[in-house]
């Protein structure tokens, strides 16, 4: 399928390669060269018959470019190829031609052509996925113990832990993993209904007919035919568009992680042959300096491109009666779109992941650089019990005043030594607020601990749970 240069820039070339003109009609001869096979096993057609269709569906043989044009006219790109096969056929065997693409339908051959592009699509996307979180989980476990600096509303907040972060980022995508596979189950599933769905032409016939086509192409059989009944197909759909929700997030909060005013994380520059040929991945055109994030740049744009195709797909399903006008076609173009957009992001992150730069001193300098403020709430809980409720919040609340009032001053003091002043000052000493007791109050290797006890269990599960999806090829 041809696309605009825009939209290949955010995907990939074995995803374009699944989608382009050659690849689409080769799937629809397949579907067609399974029918005739079937239906001459079956004996609803003769077997020299079937064999001479089979022998023509081979895409080389035809004029793409003729066959792509001749679809908007058709309404179809299914009704020029099925009329150039059975001329072609006719050329050979007359009879045999008579008998191309018996008791089918054009959205038989499209839909099922568009189930096994999706079957090849998923895999190729499961693939990047699973390596994708194979890095996250790598990271997490090469990290223990680190704090970072979380932040809320863009704003500093309290201690985690890098693993708490990189597990807040894998578990979305490894769930999006297992949800793909089980909406796939769902919607893979062949399409062969004949005109209405009733396989009328077919008699007696039809059943033995659709099972011995689905066994050729290797999909399930549907209860019926879902000429109309889109909601598998759109779950699946809105499946994508979740997971490339999922990996917009990890995108944005990796790039702006390594902006150097931040400067926590790096992407380091792969080897590759644009820079064997001196072009060097994520140049300025005008600024020698910058390195810019491209591959969290393409993971995002790409991202970004699917919650429209999703909408589109919801709006696409109210679709009239046996076989819809209009919503179906357009239908074919949004899931495209969606795999185009979906490949090309988890792409971009696995590659960008791959060569991660982690600075674990920058993560304690960006904490220190808070000088205790982070501790705020915990120091208010702690002053609760000696204060009541209304009136620590406000003890709290006017030494963070005075460190903000101070920001800058040489010789400035944190929250801690503030807070020591303070309860001296003011003879508020139990042992609660002795001086080792305030201090652990602003451990901060304590909190990073804290934060990955709380994510202990869950980094196992998520561990085995990766494993069990990399161990079950599922495509």
């Amino acid at each position: 399928m041809s696309v605009l240069v825009f939209e290949g820039f955010l995907s990939t070339p074995e995803m374009l390669a699944l989608l382009e003109p050659a690849s689409v009609v080769q799937t629809m001869m397949d579907f067609e060269a399974a029918l005739a096979r079937a239906q001459g096993r079956c004996g609803v057609i003769p077997l020299p018959a079937a064999q001479a269709i089979a022998s023509l569906c081979r895409v080389e043989l035809y004029d793409l470019p003729a066959l792509v044009e001749a679809s908007g006219p058709a309404g179809s790109l299914a009704i020029p190829v099925l009329q150039k096969l059975a001329d072609t056929v006719a050329l050979f065997d007359p009879v045999a031609a008579g008998y191309v693409h018996w008791g089918s339908s054009s959205q038989d051959m499209v839909d099922t052509t568009l189930v096994l592009i999706l079957r090849r699509s998923l895999r190729l996307i499961e693939d990047d996925l699973l390596t994708l979180l194979g890095h996250l989980l790598e990271l997490a476990e090469q990290q223990p113990g680190v704090p970072v600096l979380a932040r809320t509303l863009m704003q500093p907040a309290q201690i985690s832990s890098l693993r708490s972060r990189v597990l807040n980022w894998a578990l979305p995508l490894l769930r999006s993993a297992q949800a793909l596979r089980d909406a796939a189950d769902g919607a893979l599933q062949l399409q062969f209904g004949g005109a209405v769905g009733t396989l009328a032409s077919l008699g007696e016939q039809a059943d033995a007919v659709s099972a011995a086509l689905a066994a050729e192409l290797q999909l399930p059989e549907p209860a019926m035919p879902w000429h109309t009944q889109r909601d598998r197909m759109v779950r699946l759909g809105a499946e994508l568009g979740i997971l490339c929700g999922g990996l917009g997030k990890l995108a944005r909060d990796l790039a702006w992680l390594c902006q150097p005013e931040v400067g926590e994380l790096a992407q380091r520059e792969p080897v590759t042959r644009e820079s064997e040929r001196g072009f060097k991945r994520g140049a300025c055109s005008i600024m020698p300096h910058k390195n810019n994030p491209v591959a969290f740049l393409r993971a995002l744009a790409a991202a970004e491109r699917a919650p429209q195709r999703v909408a589109a797909l919801l709006a696409c399903m109210p679709q009239e009666l046996e076989r819809g006008l209009g919503g179906w076609q357009a239908e074919l173009a949004e899931m495209a779109g969606l795999l185009l957009h979906a490949h090309g992001s988890v792409r971009a992150l696995s590659e960008g992941l791959a060569g991660l730069r982690v600075f674990p001193a920058r993560m304690r300098e960006q904490i220190d650089a808070q000088r205790g403020l982070v501790f705020a709430e915990a120091l208010n809980l702690l002053m609760c019990p000696l204060l009541g409720r209304e009136a620590a919040h406000a003890w709290v609340e006017q030494l963070c005043r005075q460190i903000e009032s101070d920001s800058g001053a040489a010789g400035s003091a944190d929250l801690l030594a503030l807070a020591q002043q303070a309860a001296t000052r003011q003879a508020l000493m139990p042992e609660r607020l002795a001086p080792a007791a305030l201090a652990r109050v602003f451990d901060v290797e304590v909190a990073a601990a804290h934060a990955d006890r709380r994510v202990a269990a869950v980094m196992q599960t998520a561990r085995r749970q990766w494993a069990e999806l990399s161990d079950r090829p599922h495509w």
